[in-house]
């Protein structure tokens, strides 16, 4: 059972004194004095800022927190390219990567960039391809590769990452493939809704029964593997009851918490901090659920908690 860590999930920081990029790196800096573990961006085009070049600048304002790409979208980067930037941020930060990959799920992200949105199938099996390539990359290893979505002559990584064999790899996923897969290839595996053809998360799929039967998938593949997996999940709204943000964020709050409770869900978070850190507890028990992805705008109400189980 691994012990709990949170996550700051942000695209770019809100607005406030001084220029967008010394907001972004006090946002980072603010993130890291709170105890937050890592600082995760989304890999999507259009309103934000470009993953790569702000990951390395959270990194460089920052001592110890982690920072990573939630997740990358196979397919906008060749494998081999994405190593040399894996490798080259893993490096630049002192080893503190979390290389988070997805099959890509955005379709008009594919639309802007003029690629077909094929069928889910053919997305993670180029995910597939690309992640054993990224392996034997970072390993160092002389590629030579011909395969059905990517073809390599005499690839050879430098730098290779500080962190070894590689870093923590995350691989997200809703379907039962993709977990399979993940379960077996990851360190870090989120738990997601399935997303349809068009692009569309299956809400039903976003409940705790639902995602209770998403890990028991991921704990039956990955075997002896379990015990040193983390499992995230991405929480897209939270707040604390009685955390002192005020009375009118309180009752709201623990408005939300009622309703929450009636639905039943891991993607959102309300409650007492008392109650929420039982749930949080209860739930490791149930799904071996133990890493957090809170937004943002949420950061300085949740660290309360963050501050009550972060390594518990």
């Amino acid at each position: 059972m691994q012990p709990f860590r949170f996550a700051i999930l942000a695209s770019s920081a809100a607005r406030g004194p001084g220029t967008p990029g010394e907001a972004w790196t006090a946002l980072a800096r603010r993130a890291e004095s709170l105890g937050y573990g890592t600082l995760l961006i989304p890999d999507h085009l259009g309103r934000q800022l470009a993953p790569i070049a702000a990951l390395a600048s959270a990194a460089a304002a920052t001592a110890t927190l982690r920072v990573g790409p939630f997740v990358f979208a196979n397919d906008f980067r060749h494998p081999f390219m994405l190593a040399g930037e894996a490798a080259t941020l893993d490096v630049l930060s002192g080893g503190r990567l979390e290389l988070g990959l997805g099959a890509g799920w955005r379709v008009t992200d594919y639309r802007m960039l003029g690629l077909p949105y094929d069928e889910p199938k053919v997305r993670v099996d180029r995910l597939i391809e690309a992640t054993a390539l990224l392996k034997r990359l970072f390993a160092g290893e002389r590629v030579d590769h011909v395969g059905t979505h990517y073809r390599l002559e005499r690839a050879r990584l430098h730098p290779l990452p500080v962190q070894r064999p590689h870093p923590p790899i995350q691989i997200g996923g809703g379907g039962p493939r993709m977990l399979r897969f993940a379960a077996r290839e990851a360190d870090i595996v989120g738990l997601l809704p399935q997303f349809d053809r068009l692009g569309r998360p299956i809400v039903t799929q976003a409940t705790e029964a639902a995602t209770e039967r998403k890990a028991a998938i991921v704990r039956q593949a990955a075997g002896e593997r379990w015990d040193r997996l983390e499992i995230n999940v991405i929480v897209f709204d939270a707040g604390l009851a009685g955390s002192g943000a005020g009375p009118l964020a309180s009752i709201a709050s623990a408005a939300k918490a009622a309703a929450v409770g009636l639905v039943g869900t891991p993607y959102v978070l309300y409650g007492t901090l008392p109650r929420v850190r039982d749930l949080l507890l209860r739930r490791r028990d149930r799904t071996g659920i133990n890493y957090y992805a809170l937004p943002a705008r949420c950061m300085t109400a949740m660290a309360p908690l963050v501050e009550a189980m972060s390594g518990r």
